[in-house]
């Protein structure tokens, strides 16, 4: 009898063991179909990452090709990154500078990959190509260096363009995935409330300021300055470090205008930035046009332009905000 009762005791533990694999092979059945359902989008920047989670929620996983405190014009993916776009589904675009080069490279990775341009329709506008030399340099020169910069991609950087470029993700988005149209929709809509109450924060942020102009090193404040009637004042557009001639010129200039305030981006050494600041008694201050918290970096941006173009109104000086940036970004 008690053999009986053994063998009986291990057909069930037997059969236990069957049916949990069965629920195991069940379950890992489905989490596979739950990934499978995620779309699976790389993107070049951080701010992108912002727009397409916005409108494609927990149905998408973001990768970012360039990755914090990287330089989006001298970027080069590795080949993890190349590999990796071989799962994906799609590759969405903005036209910062390294994509041209390295886009027949992306292409190639994955034959079937979607390339969705988020700056489709978009009017781009010339960098501007002013600089505390150029009363040295003739028109002609001038012309030529204008040419060589040519368009400025920082679109990311206006509510009313990120409208046109969400509107370009969804389309591209509806097009992988037409099941979730509602969805996408719904989230779609929900965004573009949101970049309306931006706008008007933005807005109400710069109300009332009479100065109106800004300095810069570099220019990429182009299009939000266009969209709430600024007015930027680059001194640099070619991007490198000032020599030691420069770096005196720039310190002469700020305290010939009074400069309160030096703007630098954390992608870029603040040396230069910290030096004139000490000589010219200004404070520094960090801003990131490719920050991950798209929203909350541009009112912070409204807010400190706002603080700083009134307390210069009094005695009609500039503030500087001086970007120290690559060449053509």
């Amino acid at each position: 009898m008690g053999t009986k009762l053994n063998a009986t005791l291990i057909a069930l533990f037997l059969g236990v063991v069957a049916i949990a694999g069965c629920n195991s092979t069940s379950t890992n059945k489905e989490n596979e179909k739950v990934v499978s359902d995620t779309l699976d989008i790389t993107v070049s920047i951080n701010p992108q990452k912002y727009f397409v989670k916005k409108i494609g929620g927990d149905r998408i996983s973001v990768n970012v090709m360039v990755p914090p405190g990287a330089e989006p014009h001298t970027y080069e993916p590795k080949p993890r990154q190349l590999q990796e776009l071989s799962e994906a589904e799609a590759y969405i675009t903005i036209g910062v500078p390294f994509e041209q080069p390295w886009m027949n490279r992306i292409k190639s990775a994955n034959r079937d990959l979607k390339i969705i341009d988020s700056g489709k329709g978009i009017e781009r506008i010339k960098m501007v190509a002013e600089h505390h030399h150029d009363h040295h340099h003739d028109s002609k020169e001038k012309e030529e260096k204008e040419e060589k910069i040519g368009v400025d991609p920082h679109i990311w950087l206006a509510p009313n363009l990120v409208k046109i470029q969400a509107k370009n993700i969804y389309d591209g988005l509806i097009k992988l995935d037409s099941a979730n149209q509602a969805e996408y929709q719904k989230n779609l809509d929900k965004f573009l409330a949101e970049l309306e109450q931006i706008d008007r924060e933005i807005e109400q942020n710069l109300a009332g300021i009479t100065n109106r102009k800004f300095i810069v090193f570099h220019p990429a404040w182009g299009y939000f300055a266009k969209e709430y009637n600024l007015q930027q004042i680059p001194i640099e557009v070619e991007g490198t470090e000032p020599s030691a001639a420069e770096l005196k010129e720039l310190i002469e200039l700020a305290k010939e205008k009074n400069i309160k305030v030096i703007f630098v981006e954390p992608q870029f050494s603040k040396k230069s930035a910290e030096t004139i600041a000490r000589e010219i008694g200004a404070e520094v201050v960090e801003i990131d046009p490719l920050n991950s918290n798209w929203s909350k970096n541009l009112k912070m941006v409204s807010q400190i332009l706002a603080r700083k173009l009134s307390q210069t109104e009094s005695n009609n000086t500039l503030p500087i905000f001086i970007v120290f940036a690559s060449k053509n970004f």
